[in-house]
């Protein structure tokens, strides 16, 4: 055969043609050549014969994959082997390609690796190591009853865990004093510290005060923790920062008040940031006057706000004193850790499921009342966590980054409603939801995960993220 009669191989593994891409900057017809794992061109044009797969996106946006960075996914168990898994494949479903978890106790981890800040880190990687169906990683949770964990912060850092939590609150959460040292230590090792902002004493009496006055459900959780709670705790954490020189990152915001407080910081320079929720920006307090069967499913801390508050959470993530909304999802079933069976509300599990639902939740409400731009959603749901946490591959769709993406219709319309769901809880919050926007295909790195509502991914599909500190 003569040299021409060869068919040149082709230059790219997949093309993705006619699409919408959608970034932080910007909108714009484009085709996506990937190379194996990577995104190798983003322009107008590109030949379907220079590829060996080609995609017709024609109609759909073309999104980078969702980043979630606060899930509390628990992990496998001799009981629930499936249950880690489970929640990765729901959410890649809702076109979520990353998530972080935390390795609180309540996610599973055992009582001894509990003792030290890198025990819960290893024991997390240990068990959760090839089971995942989307890239993974592990975020540290840093409490009081740990040996040392200042000591243990370069040693997170230097295992690609640049982040760890803290909670003021609860029997687990640490004082001022010790807040300060960690956050001193994040400041040296440029691990970023994410902070529960509530003030203990004032939810301490709160709780004691509901309790006393025989408001044992679900509405006296949301009396018992009132914006003025949100808002101390936030500007404790916002002072001890920047009396350390430290950033700091304020998890799952729900009020103005505590909005705020960051808004005049960041005004000030400060190195402050923070996230919302999907649940804070479309559903309120309303849920604390169901039959209490219906209103456990909103024991939620911070708990749900009035519409007010709604209102300024969504003007923070337009002007940006929002850095990015994440899920704060926690997989609880209502015949398990939310049974109505008359116990006081702070002995029912705080939580609710998200992980499947944040792209539809967030596009649809933020699209149907005019609150945010497409470009703003890819930016709170992919560039900035994924800028944030040490993921430099993640998160846009450019030249050189993992080729994870979603293809999303941006006019079908579909209700959410939990038999259509496919994570381990039971219920979700968002029962009988119309939201505009559907997922069509998950791609990650460079390989289908979902294509038109069935998982084509598989267990142990996804990685174990290393990510890097300083973002």
């Amino acid at each position: 055969m003569s040299e021409a009669g060869v068919r040149a191989a082709p230059r790219f593994t997949r093309l993705i043609r006619g699409g919408t891409v959608v970034t932080a900057g910007g909108s714009f017809r484009a085709d996506v050549a990937l190379d194996g794992e990577r995104i190798a061109a983003v322009e107008p044009g590109i030949p379907a014969a220079t590829a060996a797969d080609v995609v017709d996106a024609t109609g759909l946006l073309v999104l980078p994959g969702v980043v979630d960075v606060h899930t509390h996914t628990r992990i496998p168990s001799d009981d629930e082997p499936d249950r880690f898994f489970q929640d990765t494949v729901a959410a890649a479903f809702g076109g979520t390609t990353t998530l972080l978890a935390f390795d609180n106790p309540g996610t599973g981890i055992s009582v001894a690796a509990q003792r030290r800040l890198r025990d819960g880190v290893l024991e997390w990687r240990d068990r959760t190591r090839g089971d995942a169906a989307i890239d993974v990683g592990v975020s540290a949770v840093l409490t009081a009853q740990q040996e040392d964990p200042v000591g243990d912060l370069a040693w997170l850092v230097d295992q690609g865990v640049p982040s760890v939590k803290c909670f003021l609150v609860y029997d687990f959460g640490i004082g001022e004093a010790q807040m300060a040292a960690v956050l001193r230590e994040g400041a040296r090792t440029g691990a970023l510290i994410q902070v529960h902002g509530e003030d203990r004493a004032m939810l301490d009496a709160g709780i004691a005060a509901q309790l006393a006055a025989g408001e044992i459900g679900a509405r006296g959780h949301q009396r018992s923790r009132p914006p003025a709670v949100e808002a101390a705790g936030t500007a404790a954490a916002i002072r001890l920062a920047r009396e350390a020189g430290a950033r700091v990152y304020l998890v799952h915001v729900s009020s103005a008040a505590a909005l705020g407080e960051i808004a005049a910081a960041r005004a000030a320079g400060a190195p402050v940031f923070a996230e919302t929720c999907p649940h804070y920006l479309s559903l309120d307090a309303g849920r604390y006057a169901l039959p209490e069967r219906d209103a456990v499913r909103a024991i939620i801390s911070p708990p749900l706000r009035e519409p007010a508050d709604q209102d300024a959470l969504w003007a923070g993530l337009a002007s940006g004193s929002l850095d990015l909304v994440a899920t704060d999802h926690v997989p609880d079933r209502l015949a398990v850790e939310k049974v109505v069976d008359g116990r006081p509300f702070p002995e029912v599990s705080n939580g609710a499921p998200g992980v499947e639902t944040l792209l539809s939740v967030v596009w649809g409400t933020a699209v149907a009342g005019g609150r945010l731009t497409p470009e703003r959603i890819v930016d709170a749901l992919a560039t900035t966590p994924a800028r944030l946490f040490g993921l430099p591959r993640k998160g846009a769709v450019e030249v050189g980054r993992d080729a994870d993406l979603v293809l999303f219709d941006p006019a079908a319309r579909r209700t959410i409603t939990a038999d259509a769901l496919h994570h381990t809880s039971d219920f979700t919050p968002y029962e009988g939801m119309a939201v505009t926007g559907v997922v069509r295909r998950v791609v990650l790195r460079g390989a289908d995960v979902v294509v038109e509502g069935s998982f084509t991914g598989r267990r142990g599909g996804g990685t174990d993220l290393w990510r890097v500190a300083g973002g």
